[in-house]
């Protein structure tokens, strides 16, 4: 399966190449580096407004949301002219590309205006509240509650693993608002500002380095939020949920097809893990390739997006073990670089071969575990019984 040269695909793509080549920040323009998924530094939010105000940004968006209704073969062409130039598009990946995307997708006008485009003008950033302790990939079983009193909800539960909250303005906060309602119904979808009296976001380290904090565990003590900042419909959030995750899902195997490809320049080898690795990538691409087609002829199953992401995220995990082993004790000094470090992109992709291993896990649970996921294509696509 190859995706045919569309003369308007190769179009858009030459007018991005161009649009990079003039715009691209310099190394003297990014002078300080990003320390979470919601910390954006100076140099990141002018970029940003730049993507935004040429277009480029979110580029299936209409112009007035930074983008140019781009269709599906173009945003691919758009995802691997930043892949090839190693360039990472957004510096808060949750606010702009999930949680602006879901305001713009299910918000009302003034929602837009008053939060979605001062995401995407990096004049705020935001983080995702879903998992909770007892609900990671089963978001169906959260139990942070909202109480409706007079014209404001009353938020009290737990979230974890909320990326960059910390350094969030912020966060799209899923909450149950009928708690006798089957599991999949009565969930809301609230945006909750960080100060908000009664939240309380506690930041700590991942297993890689004591100076890498991007995670928080979030606390909401009675906090009381506007009713206003209802995304969607009261109970219906799920959809929301669906809508939030669609944004993530659809075009994440191209995100490993690039970590492939890192891994393959990085850590050549004569062993057979490095064939390996060269066919998974190729594999990753072509069935990549077929979905979208798919999607594009109206016989896409939503449900081959779990194939995607199950066999990218698995791939990328074996191959950097692979590499680490390889390596041998030199793997273990940390930190390290295994590659010439990229201002444009984030340290972790060049960092030593433990850590680089280390945050594939994460991969293989963020957007759905792979235990999940191969439910998904046990029930859908392969017709087993639950």
């Amino acid at each position: 399966m190859k995706l045919g040269n569309d003369p308007e695909v190769e179009k858009f793509r030459a007018e991005f190449a161009e649009f990079l080549d003039k715009h691209t920040p310099t190394p003297q323009e990014a002078d300080e580096t990003s320390t979470s998924s919601a910390h954006m530094p100076a140099w990141t939010r002018c970029w940003q407004r730049v993507l935004l105000d040429h277009g480029w940004l979110l580029p299936m968006q209409p112009p007035q949301y930074g983008g140019r209704n781009a269709t599906l073969p173009q945003l691919l062409a758009y995802q691997e002219e930043l892949s090839q130039r190693r360039i990472y598009n957004h510096w808060n990946p949750q606010g702009v590309g999930l949680i602006a995307a879901s305001i713009l997708s299910f918000g009302t006008q003034e929602q837009k205006q008053k939060w979605a485009v001062p995401l995407l003008r990096a004049e705020k950033t935001a983080a995702l509240g879903m998992s909770e302790p007892g609900a990671g990939s089963d978001l169906a079983g959260l139990s942070t509650r909202a109480v409706l009193d007079g014209d404001h909800f009353v938020v009290s539960g737990q979230k974890v693993w909320t990326s960059g909250a910390h350094h969030a303005d912020l966060i799209l906060t899923f909450v149950r608002t009928d708690p006798d309602a089957p599991k999949h119904k009565g969930i809301s979808v609230l945006i909750v500002p960080t100060d908000t009296p009664g939240v309380t976001r506690r930041p700590f380290p991942s297993m890689t380095s004591q100076d890498d904090v991007d995670f928080n565990e979030v606390f909401f003590d009675g906090a009381r939020v506007p009713a206003e900042n209802l995304i969607g419909e009261v109970n219906k959030g799920w959809g929301v949920a669906n809508g939030s995750l669609g944004h993530e899902r659809t075009m994440l195997w191209t995100g490993y097809a690039e970590r492939l490809t890192d891994l393959a320049r990085d850590a050549p080898s004569d062993n057979e893990w490095y064939a390996t690795l060269q066919m998974d990538l190729q594999a990753l691409r072509l069935m990549g390739y077929q979905q979208l087609a798919g999607t594009l002829n109206g016989t896409a199953n939503p449900a081959a997006t779990s194939v995607l992401k199950l066999f990218g995220s698995e791939a990328v995990q074996v191959a950097a073990r692979h590499a680490m082993e390889e390596a041998g004790r030199f793997s273990l000094l940390h930190p390290a670089q295994t590659a010439p470090r990229n201002y444009l992109s984030l340290d972790a992709f060049t960092t030593s071969w433990f850590e680089r291993y280390a945050r594939t896990f994460p991969s293989t649970i963020a957007g759905g575990t792979s235990e999940i996921h191969r439910n998904v294509i046990a029930e859908r696509i392969l017709g087993l019984p639950r």
